[in-house]
């Protein structure tokens, strides 16, 4: 079989030419469309469901919540095992399925099992899909550097006009926002204020809830106009919270002031802060790049995004970078392209030296490049990304690549030699 794969490569010259340089040129887009990561992504094909019921302990929580969804989502099909954790205020409930499903059929899979697992859940407890990332799809870190501003107003901006920017960026599954406060108007309710106008917590809760809404009402003309009646009710300071009424007493409305001891605006609560190098707290966002994208790509489309953002934010307030993987990206993909062209160029001398014959080098150095690209094929084919071990992996079989044709090339020319010296005898 190989000797006539030989002989009809000699035949047809030309046609293994043009093969070897189609597959080159192949190879050459294969390097360009491929992913580029630092490190291979080795974590579990999975899809996380969360699930928030604050002010529950995790007993609770387990029973109520992380129970229910753990029970009903086994039966999804294609799955090795889920995993549920339970702690206070939130439930995690993470789906492993095997390595060969699709990530997205995966969470319409488990969208469906939800739907149902919804009913066995308290009241007003929703559970939600996370994001469609990875576990190493952390790929950008960045804070919002400030001067006079709190840590309240600089986490409102992130909130509220950063993050949405940010996740219209190709290949961005999610922002997540980290450090600061989150604002909201704090009422302290006195219980002997309430106990003297008989007025109860649900009333309180109640009257809160509704009195902060715009409703609609209807058209009507006069005059031939038409004019269109709406009731604005947003709140939009502390002085509307402390009027909201509560309940009555005769004729005279009991306001929300008259039966709380300070109402005020503050944080929520915190289980910990975001310090930066030691400087104090900040505030800032993560980048988590979507399943199967291009991690070098999509830094540089939020780095463009983001030089449009500063534009539109208040003086003062600039982006400082805290973790960006596209320079160990760089570093590390450029220190293995390094080694492969030294390697190239040694086994090339090396081939020379030993061979002193241009020809038999150039046939053996030519495979070097050919199988570089065929390796990258087979790269984008199996959906594997160009990062440090897989190109790694390439280098170090370089050696190995040469080897059969040096053997090859090495003993065709000694049976060529002696060929010649028998027909000059």
């Amino acid at each position: 079989m190989v000797k006539y794969l030989i002989a009809l490569s000699f035949r047809n010259r030309w046609l293994v030419l043009l093969f070897s340089i189609g597959l080159f040129i192949w190879g050459a887009y294969s390097v360009k469309e491929n992913p580029i990561d630092a490190i291979p992504d080795l974590s579990e094909n999975q899809v996380i469901v969360f699930t928030e019921w604050m002010g529950r302990s995790p007993q609770v929580i387990e029973d109520q919540v992380t129970y229910p969804l753990v029970s009903n989502l086994q039966s999804i099909p294609k799955i090795k095992n889920v995993r549920g954790t339970s702690m206070f205020g939130m439930s995690f409930v993470y789906v492993v399925f095997n390595d060969d499903v699709d990530i997205y059929w995966a969470r319409t899979r488990v969208l469906e099992k939800l739907n149902y697992a919804q009913r066995l859940l308290p009241e007003n407890v929703t559970p939600t899909l996370g994001p469609d990332g990875t576990g190493v799809g952390h790929i950008f870190w960045y804070t919002l550097d400030a001067k006079g501003y709190d840590l309240g107003e600089l986490r409102a901006l992130q909130d509220w006009y950063v993050k949405y920017v940010l996740q219209t960026v190709q290949g961005v599954s999610e922002v997540a926002s980290f450090g600061g406060f989150q604002k909201q108007y704090q009422i302290n309710l006195d219980p002997y204020k309430l106990n003297y106008y008989h007025v109860s917590m649900m009333d309180v809760l109640k009257a809160v809830k509704s009195n902060n809404n715009d409703v609609g009402g209807r058209k009507f003309e006069m005059s031939d106009m038409g004019y269109i009646v709406r009731g604005l009710g947003y709140i939009k300071n502390i002085d509307d919270v402390k009027k909201i009424p509560v309940g009555k007493d005769g004729t005279t409305p009991i306001t929300l002031a008259m039966v709380s001891s300070g109402i005020q605006m503050g944080g929520d609560l915190r289980l910990g802060i975001f310090d930066e190098n030691g400087e104090g707290e900040t505030v800032g966002g993560i980048i988590v790049m979507r399943y199967g994208e291009n991690a070098d790509e999509v830094i540089k489309r939020v780095k463009a995004k983001i030089t449009d953002v500063e534009k539109g934010l208040p003086e003062g307030v600039k982006f400082r970078t805290a973790y960006d993987r596209s320079e160990l990206i760089e570093a590390a993909i450029g220190s293995v392209k390094k080694t492969i062209i030294e390697e190239m160029i040694v086994v090339s001398l090396i081939v020379l030296i030993f061979l002193f014959h241009a020809r038999s080098a150039f046939i053996i150095i030519i495979q070097i490049p050919v199988s570089i690209a065929a390796s990258f094929i087979l790269l984008q084919a199996f959906g594997i990304s160009s990062n440090i071990m897989s190109i790694t992996g390439i280098a170090l079989a370089i050696g190995v690549v040469v080897d059969d044709g040096i053997m090859m090339v090495e003993n065709a020319y000694r049976h060529l030699a002696d060929s010649q010296n028998g027909d000059r005898k």
